[in-house]
């Protein structure tokens, strides 16, 4: 059976999550843009049936077009979301085998796990590596930024 404050908890997270992105606002001002410039260009040129463009455009077109955006985001969100956990699984895997066979002490394998777990991305990585490395390694710091730039 469904505990109803679950539900209410979820509810009130997903209303929380109403904001517009960046590509849904570019595509509703065009939208919105298209259908007056149509609608008045119509108007101008003395069509008497002007008026159908904006219950059309405004009931039709701009749900579908905005709907088409939310598709197209949350199946590039979806895929990224794949992506990452793979190559955590990958690297936790990796860690895993290290330690059973001996190459890492129990020490090492936790922090290794921890700092994994901790960055999500290969920014936070490189950040956690840099916050950790002492003043001396200034050197080994500058390679690596070149080697990025390369």
């Amino acid at each position: 059976m469904t505990d109803p404050k679950r539900i209410v908890d979820e509810a009130v997270e997903d209303a929380g999550d109403d904001e517009d992105s960046a590509l849904e606002q570019l595509v509703t001002g065009v939208v919105v843009a298209l259908i007056f410039l149509v609608g008045f260009g119509l108007l101008a040129l003395g069509e008497w049936w002007f008026w159908v463009v904006f219950p059309v455009g405004f009931a039709g077109v701009l749900p579908a077009a905005i709907a088409l955006v939310r598709i197209y985001e949350s199946r590039r969100g979806d895929d990224a979301d794949e992506s990452l956990t793979s190559e955590t699984e990958d690297a936790l895997e990796t860690l895993r085998r290290r330690y059973a066979t001996g190459e890492l002490s129990e020490e090492a394998f936790e922090a290794k796990v921890e700092r994994l777990l901790e960055t999500e991305t290969v920014a936070d990585a490189r950040e956690s590596a840099a916050a950790r490395r002492p003043e001396g390694d200034a050197s080994e710091a500058k390679r690596e930024a070149e080697f990025d730039r390369e």
